[in-house]
């Protein structure tokens, strides 16, 4: 996790600093549409992270993010795990860097669309085997080596009132997994998820 997070706060801190740039701390919570059909005892999986953004020319920003994706597994797994005893999760912490571009970034309101690229950590979870089936399984899986790329895109509207900013906007986070465990656990599907965010951030 430490070197995800190394990936996306560099790719901030290299940036030129012009005479009117500004950086932005933000935290948020996503909600991952693409994991409401999971109606087990899991509930719904609430994503959440903290981003650095700077501003070195108007209208665009460098972007850092980290943070934690609750259940990356497709549907079509998910929703038949939900009807059985066994419940199977495959959580991700991942860091990224990228680019935002804001189509009025003088305006208090502001639409914006942004690309990202980084590094997502799998974690496997299991349950319902008993105890320590459930232990022994997890230790298993989680010693395969998982560090995979990401891709990220999305957009959404910045609203900003003095120092203060509420981000609201959509994710679409895909991890590039090779791994045979990922592959069969997601049935040959992709690892990924839609996201509908909503942050609260201060500018500096």
């Amino acid at each position: 996790m430490r070197f995800a997070f190394a990936i996306a706060l560099a790719f901030v801190l290299v940036l030129p600093r012009g005479s009117e740039a500004q950086t932005s701390l933000d935290g948020f919570g996503a909600l991952s549409m693409n994991q409401l059909t999971s109606l087990g005892d899991s509930g719904i999986p609430v994503d959440f992270g903290g981003r650095v953004s700077f501003e070195f020319v108007p209208g665009v920003q460098a972007i850092g993010e980290f943070g934690r994706l609750g259940n990356v597994l497709p549907s079509v797994v998910a929703l038949p795990l939900s009807f059985a005893p066994v419940d199977l999760r495959v959580s991700a912490f991942y860091g990224e860097g990228g680019v935002r571009l804001l189509a009025a970034p003088h305006s208090a309101v502001s639409p914006y669309v942004e690309g990202t690229a980084g590094v997502a950590h799998l974690r496997f979870g299991l349950s319902g085997l008993g105890s320590r089936t459930d232990v022994l399984t997890r230790a298993g899986l989680n010693l395969v080596d998982t560090r995979d790329a990401m891709l990220g895109a999305g957009g959404g509207i910045l609203m900003r009132a003095g120092a203060v900013h509420v981000d609201l906007g959509y994710r679409y986070k895909r991890i590039l997994s090779d791994s045979l465990v990922s592959s069969i656990l997601s049935v040959g599907q992709e690892l990924q998820t839609h996201q509908v965010r909503f942050g609260v951030g201060v500018r500096f």
